[in-house]
């Protein structure tokens, strides 16, 4: 029975579907949440927190006017993207910046020091969401991954790609949206090459560089706590095999067994990063070999889970329930 003291604050953007999901599984089970973004905070959001020196901890309480959490009652946290506070325009142009630092260290702070299940706590999430690091937990977790490059030297690239073969993909070494005029802001997808093609561009930022892997399909694999969800993604056009991310319509989705020990590596990352959640994509070599390229601890799997019907939101609330039954 879920207790009426436990409470489930769900920290996301507004428009938000995975989010969405996640709340309904958890209004199926009965569980109190309240759902606001950073965003929010704090020209709609109130904070009210206080320490005592004989109570160790935050006690206070967090309200959106429509509802409200009492900061000792919140069993767990559901942390995914949300956006940064935004602050009055009554506020000074010199003081906005400073407005903006005091709003985000406030309110995250205060979130990060309450003793529940999260997922993920911030500090857990900045140390594992970046790929250079990924490519050594993974690998020490006896996960294959492939040969990779990093740096903006064209001559140790051209080096490095003439010794692997020459067959090359390019890809961004971390999340960022390219801002075009007139246009919306974009991601820049995989990109395969050969290493005649790399040029001056190269030296003007860090470049991530990997060899290209031969493959039959791809997998996302989404791990909830102790539950996996391999799904393989097949792809229908050229664009979408080289990267499956650049057309969505191209693809079809079926779910797959894992092999066990690429579960096993996948529970060594997860627990050398204190994840318990992740969205991992691996291709599958012809001969079987399952290739590790990244895990992302706040992917998407909403399309998974629609073109599938796997019970990924409910996995999502099981764990964030578990904490408070």
């Amino acid at each position: 029975m879920i207790s009426p003291r436990g409470q489930v604050l769900v920290v996301a953007e507004q428009l938000d579907p995975t989010a969405d999901l996640v709340v309904q599984a958890l209004a199926a089970l009965k569980v109190p949440v309240l759902r606001f973004d950073l965003a929010e905070f704090p020209q709609s959001i109130v904070l009210s927190a206080e320490h005592r020196d004989e109570a160790p901890g935050w006690s206070g309480e967090l309200s959106s006017g429509r509802r409200a959490a009492q900061l000792k009652e919140v069993r767990a946290i559901y942390y995914r993207r949300p956006g940064l506070p935004v602050v009055s325009p009554q506020i000074l142009d010199a003081y906005k910046n400073w407005a903006l630092s005091q709003a985000v260290v406030g309110m995250v702070q205060i979130l990060s020091s309450l003793p529940v299940v999260w997922m993920h706590h911030p500090d857990v999430y900045r140390a594992s969401a970046h790929k250079p690091g990924q490519l050594v937990t993974a690998t020490t977790a006896g996960l294959r991954v492939p040969r990779s490059f990093v740096g903006n030297s064209l001559a140790a690239a051209r080096a490095w790609g003439e010794r692997i073969g020459g067959s090359l993909v390019c890809k961004p070494i971390a999340a960022a949206s390219i801002n075009l005029p007139d246009a919306p802001p974009s991601m820049l997808p995989t990109r395969q090459l050969d290493v005649s093609e790399l040029d001056e561009s190269l030296e003007l930022t860090a470049h991530y560089l990997q060899e290209c892997v031969p493959k039959d399909f791809e997998v996302r694999l989404t791990v909830v706590g102790q539950r996996m969800f391999p799904v393989a993604i097949h792809a229908r056009s050229e664009r979408a095999r080289t990267d499956w991310r650049s057309d969505y319509d191209a693809l079809e989705y079926e779910p797959v067994s894992i092999p066990e020990e690429v579960a096993c590596g996948v529970r060594r990352f997860m627990a050398a990063h204190r994840l318990n959640y992740g969205a991992f994509d691996f291709a599958v070599r012809p001969d079987g070999q399952w290739v590790f390229f990244e895990c992302n601890p706040a992917g998407q799997w909403q399309f998974i889970a629609k073109a599938t019907d796997l019970p990924i939101a409910e996995a999502h609330a099981s764990l964030l329930q578990g904490a408070v039954s």
